[in-house]
């Protein structure tokens, strides 16, 4: 019981725990930028998605299982992983002929 009540003061003592690794990718003129970013494997990763653009854009990736409407002129996080060595594309799926890039883990 002790180790209980122990373990409750300590979670609720306001120690923060490394967060996940983040990162930040930018919709512009319906493209992304970076159009790739490298990432670390085994581990759960922050993306955040800042669309810029006036119109809204869909992010997409078949091989994260991820999509996300994200207005325009708003930001969206897509939390994914952790992933296993290697590479992770994603579209713009609006506008799939300039928005597109990839995830590379290592």
């Amino acid at each position: 019981m002790r180790l209980l009540v122990a373990a409750l003061l300590f979670a609720c003592s306001g120690f923060a725990f490394a967060e996940d690794p983040t990162f930040e990718l930018t919709i512009r003129d319906h493209r992304f930028t970076p159009s790739e970013i490298t990432v670390p494997t085994g581990k759960k990763i922050k993306l955040i998605v800042k669309n810029e653009d006036a119109t809204p854009e869909e992010f997409e990736s078949k091989k994260l299982r991820r999509e996300k409407v994200i207005p325009g002129k708003s930001q969206a996080t897509i939390l994914v992983g952790p992933l296993t060595a290697g590479e992770y594309p994603f579209v713009g799926e609006f506008h799939e002929n300039t928005a597109s890039g990839k995830l590379i883990a290592k």
